[in-house]
């Protein structure tokens, strides 16, 4: 699909209903994500929301992916962090943002989103699948009332940090009956939603279970508030999000950039920090986005990659901390019925007007509520039956996909992407040589006649494979090296063929040599003097053209 029907498909009406759950579902998951990253990177609390607003607004006008969300993501925590304590205050670090915005629009026009195109599929869904079971056990501690860590990252071990394990030690001791009653509430609704009696009913298909899973949640609290006060949810278990007092207040929320410090060199080696792993966050989730798409569109990379530029530099403008292409808003939203990027429109929108208008109700909204939503989110993106389909596409498809689950939850997300992509490599490389060429033998009166069918593309990886058949040819026999089926042929494997030839006429042995298409990209044509001496000896060579 080109890019002018995925922009078409943004107004299409008939997808407004969808839109309009993914865009406030996601909203609802965003914003105490917004807040737990922005006080997991050191940054004031605020700019997380700036960082979801403009990764809403601002990114989804400029981007063209049909069903991606931005904002502040986990991955940048620690880029963040260490960013903010190398320069020494959070202006500074905003100018850095500025720049790294500029360095993202950079990459894009010099058109490095074709990195994408290299991130085989069963890495990029074992990277799904990967952050799938960190959603649901990182789930596990709010839904028994443990709320310590807010911001979500893909980590499960954490060197020197407070790990799942952890949590889970300190949760077993910290049962919150209400936020366990909340919890079983906002399952069994989302089962009852998935049951066909409830999908057949006119009025609740149309109301996401999400909602009502929130709505309930408030309701539950605020009951036990009004009859157990004792008991009543607050604090860090339910949404924090800050209240000014007047508009003169919600202003000074805002910061701006220190570009005083321009002269600063620490500033430009932050600011190319956060642009690379912001812009490998986002080719990343974009990937992972399409390959959720029901509709299975593509994003183009390079543009996404300037439009998430336009988006750190605006969020850096004005206050807020890095953002990127986040993978479980996106998954959140697609699962409540998203198919076009109005979603994304909606979800910041909502953002912007709530934290001005409805600060104090969003502030009543408890963990275990969304917990529960996130909990399913991850039950859909590492589904059994995910792991089956990949499973029948073999084990070169299989392997990379376990290999790349594990990583993420031994390491974390970029390490264990990294882990996938060498374990998919090496089968890709392996699955090349193994498919180097074809063998076929049979006898010519009395001579053995050898028949190699080249593969599609013969590259310098060939070259051992295939010197390893040309040693083995006994004396006396033919020898037809077929590449007119390969569309490149590496001068290498030509090289190795010309010296095999030479060779050969000592042991009597026949080359028939019918070379692949001519190319620009390849030179699959003998030389002269390969030519010219099997043509004095009286062999057979076919050139095609």
């Amino acid at each position: 699909m080109n890019t002018k029907q995925s922009s078409s498909q943004a107004l299409d009406s008939s997808n407004l209903q969808g839109d309009i759950r993914g865009g406030a579902i996601s909203f609802l998951v965003a914003v105490p994500l917004c807040l737990g990253i922005a006080l997991a990177s050191g940054a004031p609390l605020f700019a997380g929301i700036i960082a979801g607003i403009v990764g809403g607004v601002i990114v989804g006008i400029f981007s063209r992916s049909a069903l991606s969300i931005s904002g502040p993501e986990a991955g940048l925590i620690v880029v963040t962090l260490s960013a903010i304590q190398a320069l020494g205050s959070f202006p500074a670090f905003l100018l850095a943002m500025c720049i790294a915005g500029l360095i993202q629009i950079g990459l894009g026009f010099a058109r490095a989103g074709i990195v994408s195109n290299f991130f085989p599929s069963s890495v990029i869904k074992g990277m799904l699948a990967g952050i799938g079971i960190i959603l649901i056990l990182k789930q596990l501690p709010h839904l028994v009332g443990y709320d310590a860590d807010a911001a979500e990252g893909f980590a499960l071990f954490q060197p020197g940090g407070f790990n799942i394990i952890e949590q889970l030690h300190m949760a077993v001791g910290q049962f919150s009956g209400v936020a366990i009653l909340i919890a079983l509430a906002s399952l069994g609704i989302f089962y009852l939603w998935e049951k066909p009696a409830f999908k057949k009913q006119a009025i609740i298909k149309n109301i996401p279970a999400a909602l009502v899973v929130v709505v309930l949640g408030i309701c539950i609290n605020e009951l036990v508030r009004a009859t157990f006060p004792q008991w009543v949810l607050k604090g860090n278990h339910v949404v924090q999000l800050p209240v000014p007092e007047n508009a003169m207040a919600f202003f000074q929320l805002f910061t701006l950039p220190d570009f005083s410090q321009w002269t600063n060199p620490l500033v430009y080696t932050s600011a190319v920090a956060i642009a690379l792993v912001a812009s490998l966050e986002a080719l990343l989730a974009i990937e992972a986005s399409d390959e959720l798409d029901p509709l299975k569109r593509k994003t183009p990379a390079n543009h996404e990659l300037k439009a998430q530029g336009i988006g750190n530099l605006v969020s850096g403008l004005i206050g807020g901390i890095p953002l990127t292409s986040v993978i479980v808003r996106s998954s959140v939203s697609i699962n409540a019925g998203a198919r076009t990027k109005l979603a994304a429109l909606i979800h910041g929108t909502l953002l912007l007007v709530c934290v001005i208008t409805l600060p104090t109700l969003l502030n009543k909204i408890p963990w275990a509520s969304l917990a529960a939503i996130l909990l399913v989110t991850g039950y859909k993106l590492a589904r059994i039956e995910i792991v089956k389909a990949v499973f029948a596409e073999g084990i070169s498809k299989f392997i990379p996909f376990v290999v790349t689950v594990l990583a993420i939850l031994l390491t974390d997300l970029l390490t264990g992407i990294g882990i996938g992509m060498v374990t998919g490599i090496f089968f890709v490389l392996r699955d090349h040589y193994q498919n180097t060429h074809r063998v076929r033998t049979e006898w010519d009166r009395d001579r053995k006649r050898i028949h190699v069918s080249l593969g599609e593309h013969v590259s310098f990886l060939s070259k051992a494979k295939l010197m390893k058949l040309l040693k083995s040819v006994p004396d006396d026999a033919i020898v037809e090296i077929d590449g007119s089926g390969s569309s490149y042929i590496d001068s290498d494997v030509i090289t190795a063929i010309q010296n095999f030839g030479t060779s050969a006429k000592q042991r009597n042995i026949q080359l028939i040599f019918l070379p692949g298409k001519v190319t620009d990209q390849s030179p699959v044509l003998p030389s002269k003097e390969f030519i010219n001496t099997y043509r004095r000896n009286g062999s057979q060579l076919h050139l095609q053209s």
